[in-house]
C-alpha cells in the first residue's frame, strides 16, 4: 500500500471536482452521460467531472439510467436536483418545452448550465434564458448551449481554415440534414411530433444544427430567409408507453401531427453571402446525412457527417492542371481535439462530440469564461432564424429579416 507521503502527493495532484447534475435520461441523456464519464479520462482537465445526480419523472426508469450510466444518485423532481449542494453544473437534456424553466432555475440557484439545442421552443423563452445567463455571468457562472456538431474535429478544423482565410471571401454556404426515421406513416406520435413539446419538427430538430453550423463556420449571422415547410403525414398512431431514442410503439387511435416534416429555405449572411438549407426526417435511406459545403473566392470545403473523420478541401489558387478536391483525414494530433486520442488514422465517432463538449465547458468553468461558445446568445440567434423561417413559410416564402441580426 502507498505510504502517507504518496497518498498526500496524489491528493494534492488531483484536480478539484465539478459536480454535474443532469435532467433527462433518454437519447441525449445517454449521449451526455458518455461525455461526462469519458472527458476526464481522455483529456487533462482542470476540474474532474463527477456524475452526482440524474433526474427524471419516472422513478424506475431514472434509477435504471443512473445505474447504467454511472450517476451516483437519482431524483424524480428536477427542482430538487438543481438545488443539491453536490451539483455545481446542471445539464439540461429534456424536450424543448422545459428548457427555459429548468435552465433559468438552475442559473438562479447559482449553477453553471449546459442546455441541449435548440435553446428553447420560442424566441421569448430564449430571450428570457439569455437574460438569466447574463445576470449569472456577472456572478461568474457559465451558460452554454449544446450544439455538439461544432465539436466534430473535421468541422472545427474547417472553421480554422476559414478563419485563416484559406477560402477568401465567402460566397455561398449549403447545408442539408436528412434522416428517414419518419418515412413510415404508421410511426407513432412521439413528443418530437407535437408542437407543444418540440416547438417545431425537422426545422428545430435538424435545421437548428444546420443554421448553427452555417453561422459558426462563416463567422457571421444570417440576416434574412425565404422558406417553405410542409407536413406530409398529418396524423399518426398514438404512442403506447414511452419512446426510446428514435424508436416507439404505437397504440390504437390516431392523433394530429402539429410540426413540420420538412423545411427548405434560402438565406443571406451579413456579408452578403448566400446560404441554402434543407431539413427533413422523411428522406428514405438517409440515416444521419448532415452535409455542408462552403464556397469562397479562393477555395471550397465539404463535409459529410456519415464520413465524419474526413474533410474535403479544394484550393482554387493551385494550377488548374493539378487542382481538385482532396480528402483530408482529420485524425492528426495537430487537428482540433485529437491531441488526446489515438494515433493518426484511428477514427472517432458520434459519441466523441459529447466528450469534447464536456471538455470545453469544464475548461470554461475553470477559466471563469462566462462567454463560452456556443453561448445562450448564440442559441437565441439560431432561435430567431428558426422563427423567421416559420414566418416566411406562413407567407409562402416571402423574404423575412431575422430580428436582431446586423445587415
Amino acid at each position: 500500500m502507498p505510504g502517507k507521503e504518496q497518498r498526500d502527493s496524489d491528493s494534492e495532484a488531483a484536480p478539484p471536482t465539478l459536480g454535474v447534475g443532469m435532467v433527462g435520461y433518454a437519447f441525449m441523456g445517454a449521449a451526455h452521460s458518455q461525455g461526462w464519464r469519458t472527458a476526464g479520462r481522455v483529456f487533462d482537465l482542470p476540474l474532474r467531472p463527477v456524475l452526482a445526480a440524474i433526474g427524471g419523472r419516472d422513478a424506475v426508469a431514472v434509477r435504471a439510467a443512473a445505474a447504467k450510466h454511472g450517476w451516483a444518485a437519482a431524483e424524480t423532481d428536477w427542482r430538487t436536483l438543481v438545488t443539491r449542494d453536490d451539483v455545481q453544473l446542471v445539464d439540461v437534456c429534456t424536450p424543448g418545452d422545459s428548457h427555459a424553466e429548468i435552465a433559468i432555475a438552475a442559473l438562479e440557484a447559482g449553477k453553471h448550465v449546459l442546455c441541449e439545442k435548440p435553446l428553447a421552443n420560442s424566441v421569448a423563452e430564449a430571450e428570457a434564458m439569455v437574460a438569466a445567463a447574463e445576470a449569472a455571468a456577472a456572478r461568474g457562472q457559465v451558460a452554454m448551449v449544446g450544439f455538439n456538431y461544432r465539436r466534430v474535429p473535421a468541422i472545427a478544423y474547417a472553421r480554422r481554415l476559414i478563419a485563416d482565410n484559406r477560402l477568401g471571401v465567402l460566397r455561398h454556404v449549403r447545408v442539408t440534414y436528412l434522416q428517414d426515421w419518419l418515412v413510415d406513416p404508421d410511426f407513432p406520435l412521439t413528443w418530437r411530433l407535437e408542437r407543444e413539446h418540440a416547438g417545431s419538427g425537422a426545422l428545430g430538430d435538424l435545421g437548428a444544427h444546420a443554421v448553427d453550423l452555417a453561422q459558426y463556420l462563416a463567422g457571421e449571422p444570417l440576416v434574412g430567409v425565404s422558406a417553405l415547410t410542409e407536413t406530409f403525414v398529418r396524423e399518426r398512431p398514438l404512442l403506447a408507453g414511452a419512446s426510446t431514442g428514435l424508436s416507439a410503439t404505437g397504440a390504437n387511435g390516431r392523433g394530429p401531427v402539429t410540426v413540420d416534416d420538412a423545411a427548405l429555405f434560402t438565406g443571406r449572411l451579413a456579408s452578403g453571402a448566400l446560404a441554402s438549407f434543407e431539413a427533413t426526417r422523411m428522406a428514405a435511406g438517409r440515416k444521419n446525412a448532415l452535409r455542408l459545403e462552403i464556397n469562397g473566392e479562393r477555395g471550397s470545403l465539404a463535409f459529410d457527417l456519415e464520413r465524419l473523420n474526413e474533410l474535403s478541401f479544394h484550393d482554387h489558387t493551385e494550377p488548374a492542371a493539378s487542382a481538385g478536391f482532396r480528402r483530408i483525414l482529420v485524425t492528426e494530433a495537430g487537428h482540433p481535439y485529437l491531441e488526446a486520442w489515438w494515433p493518426p488514422g484511428h477514427a472517432l465517432g458520434y459519441e466523441h462530440t459529447f466528450v469534447h463538449q464536456a471538455r470545453d465547458i469544464v475548461h470554461a468553468v475553470a477559466a471563469g469564461n462566462t462567454a463560452p461558445a456556443p453561448s445562450f446568445a448564440d442559441g437565441l440567434q439560431v432561435q430567431r432564424v428558426l422563427a423567421a423561417v416559420e414566418e416566411s413559410a406562413e407567407k409562402n416564402a416571402v423574404y423575412t429579416p431575422v430580428p436582431g441580426s446586423a445587415g
